[in-house]
């Protein structure tokens, strides 16, 4: 199955999308935000100046307009400074247009061409046009209407204009547009780290929850522990409900495969005891059946409880303890045939991760069978190959040909019918080893014999002090 994206991954996306989205918004919004603010004030400082010209603009004794007061702004006595006044008289029907009556320093020989315009007494316009120099002017013009008080026997109408270069307006823009894309990457460089911060330091938790999990496949612990976040400790309790609910229900299996073997071995037994007692065909039958319905019910039951164990976690087996008690056993058993065995030096600890009684039952039956056929000697090894725990067995006996090898893999098979046996330890072997997610394989020994590989899954090796006293050959975390 495909693995979905990352969660780490789509959190750390969504997140940094929503921040640069709400970044580049703000910082379209204080952007243009600066801009009407500027240009208002921009318009004020025209409107400021104009009422100024207005206030200073007096009718001399010649009857002509002049400026009484120079005006504040020391821009307007700069040539060409970007910041200009002009005074016209106002076009009418029976008085065309004229040159500008009066204009700022700041023009110098140069002059306002103003569009023809109709303006009220008092009412501004504001318009855009070319300056002396050709730049882009933005102005605001206001007609002023003359009385006879101010000028006996005189009346007329002046326009009063007041222009600037709109890079007055647009150099500020750009440099709080400068400012404002640092301070906002910044701020927004300030957010990401703190997002990658928060998403690592809030997915901290499962990392932990993981390695418990391994910890807990590899047969380290039998049950999720640790302190967890509110939001994951409802699953670990979950976790640690179902696991303690199949070890249990794993007992109660142990326990009806016992009572129902006890309850079936009973009655064959009798069986086989008044067939052993009789002298007939018939009681023949029943104890060579008889014999055989134990086989099975030994082979199934054992399937049973093993596949029934091997889904229970937190369980795992020191190898060499085992292995020594079973070759003291077989040692006693095959005692009339002075058999040499024989088990490798190497003090490699090594784990299985599984039940202490499952290894010896599969070990039990490869070693019986390696010394009913051994002429002389019997060895073994094991060692830790990609996870996996191998385990040889060599005997010195006869061997089987590859062609027949399979075939002592199938339940009944026996390799020679003159040597005792029921023909079903490999093939138990070879089932239980497979629920345990391992295998068993019939090679070439190095002694001129069998070699009878089994691969199991391989536990950590936790328990080092008890592997190097040997107080203890398994136990269950």
């Amino acid at each position: 199955m495909k693995a979905a994206p990352s969660l780490r991954l789509r959190l750390l996306l969504g997140t940094l999308l929503w921040i640069v989205a709400t970044i580049g918004v703000t910082g379209w919004v204080l952007q243009g935000m600066f801009e009407q603010h500027l240009s208002r004030q921009f318009h004020a400082e025209l409107a400021t100046h104009l009422n100024q010209l207005a206030a200073n603009l007096e009718i001399n004794a010649a009857g002509q307009p002049e400026v009484s007061h120079v005006l504040s702004d020391p821009r307007l006595e700069r040539p060409y400074s970007g910041l200009y006044w002009q005074v016209d008289r106002m076009r009418s029907d029976t008085m065309p247009a004229k040159p500008a009556l009066l204009r700022s320093r700041s023009l110098w020989d140069g002059e306002l061409r103003v569009p023809d315009d109709w303006l009220g007494d008092g009412e501004h316009h504001e318009h855009r046009l070319n300056g002396p120099k050709g730049e882009s002017l933005r102005m605001i013009e206001q007609s002023l209407h003359l009385t006879e008080q101010q000028a006996e026997n005189t009346e007329q109408t002046l326009r009063l204009i007041v222009a600037a270069d709109e890079k007055l307006l647009a150099e500020p823009v750009e440099r709080f547009r400068g400012l404002l894309l640092m301070a906002l990457s910044l701020l927004a460089g300030g957010l990401i780290l703190a997002a990658i911060v928060q998403v690592v330091a809030g997915l901290r938790p499962l990392n932990r929850l993981r390695d418990e999990l391994t910890r807990l496949r590899d047969g380290e612990q039998a049950l999720l522990g640790g302190s967890h976040p509110a939001e994951i400790q409802p699953l670990v309790d979950e976790l640690n409900t179902v696991l303690e609910r199949n070890a249990e229900f794993v007992e109660r299996a142990r326990s009806q495969a016992g009572n129902l073997a006890h309850a079936v071995k009973t009655p064959l037994a009798v069986m086989a005891n008044a067939a052993a007692a009789e002298r007939s065909e018939l009681a023949e039958l029943v104890t060579s059946q008889v014999s055989v319905a134990r086989q099975h019910i030994d082979h199934h039951l054992a399937r049973a409880r093993i596949a029934a164990s091997a889904q229970v976690h937190g369980q795992h087996c020191l190898l060499r303890p085992a292995i020594e008690g079973l070759l003291r056993v077989m040692q006693r058993v095959h005692a009339e045939r002075a058999l040499t065995l024989h088990l490798d030096d190497d003090r490699e600890i090594l784990v299985f991760r599984g039940e202490a009684q499952d290894l010896q039952e599969m070990l039990g039956n490869l070693l019986d069978n390696a010394c009913k056929w051994a002429g002389s000697r019997v060895e073994v090894s094991a060692s830790r190959q990609a996870g996996e725990l191998c385990i040889d067995i060599d005997d010195d006996g006869p061997g089987i040909d590859i062609e027949a090898r399979p075939l002592l893999l199938q339940r009944g098979q026996r390799g020679d019918e003159q040597v005792p046996g029921s023909g079903l330890g490999l093939a138990i072997v070879d089932d239980l080893a497979s629920l345990y997610g391992g295998r068993l394989a019939l090679l070439d020994s190095p002694l001129g014999g069998l070699r009878v590989r089994l691969c199991l899954p391989a536990g950590k090796n936790k328990e080092l002090d008890q592997a190097s006293t040997g107080e203890k050959s398994c136990c269950n975390t």
